[in-house]
């Protein structure tokens, strides 16, 4: 739709009633997530048999609330957990790639780039499949030869850490080095003039600048890392991140708990989306 061209009032009623579709499309779920968390209802579907706390407080034989979940709590504490770590790591990686790519003389830098991007073409599953199976070997092979037992190398919960870092850093690749090509050299090079060094050029012109970046990048990894899963079920060990402890729930049983949780979920990742994008805003 070109709004500079005069446009017939069929079209444009059509192209308003389809934005509306859509974000109706969108938004009915997380409504209907959000209503069916607060219903007084064993089942997880309608109809509505009134307003209740229970499926968030409650402890008691008939039903069980989501802070008094021990297992549901501590699959969220492990999702977080996780996530802080990807995050962290990600977030370090992902700036010195951006910086890396940022230089004019970097040598093979088309085809390490591609390199970088394709952790986010790959599916997530064949990723966790290769990463799996690819430290089984490690681990077997080093067992045999040398007598270690690396349990980092088996399903565990840094396997986790490497598999969704993976991925993690070239998101943060992105965001970062998409700021990084508004920033001025100009500015490196008038410190680089008074005698800096080119590490300390860095952290003290060319990292102030990029901060509302890496601030949003920080976020962006946190909440994938959160909820990722095609890739954490391959890798998890004995204690399950928060999406692959529901997956199993839902699997054999379903009570409102479950509805409980993805509206938290949902209210997380929407304030954490907020913070990111006020982060990433255009600044004079």
């Amino acid at each position: 739709m070109i709004r500079s061209l005069p446009n017939s009032p069929v079209y444009k009623y059509t192209y308003r009633f389809y934005v509306i579709c859509f974000f109706i499309f969108l938004v009915m779920p997380l409504i209907a997530i959000a209503v069916l968390a607060f219903n007084d209802s064993s089942s997880v579907a309608l109809p509505w048999k009134g307003f209740t706390l229970d499926w968030f407080f409650a402890n008691t034989d008939q039903r069980t609330g989501l802070l008094a979940d021990d297992g549901l709590i501590q699959s969220i504490f492990i999702s977080v957990k996780t996530a802080f770590y990807v995050a962290t790591i990600s977030t370090i990686v992902g700036i010195a790639a951006a910086l890396l790519f940022e230089e004019e003389k970097f040598r093979l830098k088309g085809l390490l780039y591609f390199l970088a991007l394709t952790p986010l073409v790959i599916p997530g599953v064949i990723l966790g499949i290769s990463i799996l199976l690819s430290s089984t070997l490690a681990g077997s092979y080093i067992e045999q030869k040398f007598g270690w037992d690396i349990a980092f190398l088996s399903p565990s919960f840094w396997l986790v850490v490497l598999g969704q870092f993976s991925f993690g850093a070239t998101y943060v690749m992105l965001l970062v080095g998409a700021r990084l090509k508004k920033f001025d050299r100009t500015l490196e090079e008038a410190a680089l003039s008074l005698k800096a060094t080119r590490l300390q050029s860095i952290w003290y012109v060319t990292i102030p600048f990029l901060r509302p970046a890496i601030l949003g990048a920080f976020v962006v990894a946190f909440l994938i890392s959160f909820s990722n899963f095609n890739t954490t079920i391959f890798l998890i060990g004995s204690d399950p991140t928060l999406p692959v402890d529901l997956y199993s729930r839902i699997k054999f049983s379903s009570t409102p708990i479950l509805n409980a949780v993805s509206f938290l979920i949902v209210v997380f990742i929407t304030v954490a989306a907020l913070l990111s994008l006020f982060l990433n805003r255009n600044k004079k």
